[in-house]
């Protein structure tokens, strides 16, 4: 008999440089509320509901490692519109593809991190 799986992602960590101000872009970018983390100095950008997906934690870090810390892929209907808000807020568009069933844009964040921003086409 094979035991269940009970695990669950909880959150997201993010080491950083300015974790105020990485919250405060993502806080923006997803719509979500930020909230001081639980150790001293974090800071983090929290769930409205269960179905919004996990809590992000920005770590103040005196050496972040260089290149992406993590690479979130965020999906939508209105691509033109937020690929504009998210570069207003400071996200640098990098790259951007187009297949058949898909479109995306990859950016940075206003510390180099890498994250999509994607649509499907409608079949």
């Amino acid at each position: 008999m094979s035991t269940p799986i009970t695990l669950n992602v909880a959150a997201l960590n993010i080491d950083c440089v300015d974790s105020t101000a990485l919250a405060d872009f993502w806080a923006k970018t997803l719509g979500r509320p930020v909230s001081p983390g639980k150790v001293a100095g974090d800071t983090a950008v929290d769930t409205t509901t269960p179905e919004t997906g996990p809590r992000m934690l920005f770590h103040n870090v005196p050496n972040p490692k260089p290149g992406n810390r993590f690479h979130l892929v965020l999906i939508t209907d209105h691509y033109t519109e937020e690929i504009a808000r998210v570069t207003a807020l400071g996200a640098n568009p990098l790259s951007e593809t187009t297949l058949p069933d898909v479109r995306w844009t990859t950016l940075a964040d206003p510390e180099g991190n890498e994250f999509d921003l994607v649509t499907w086409h409608a079949a």
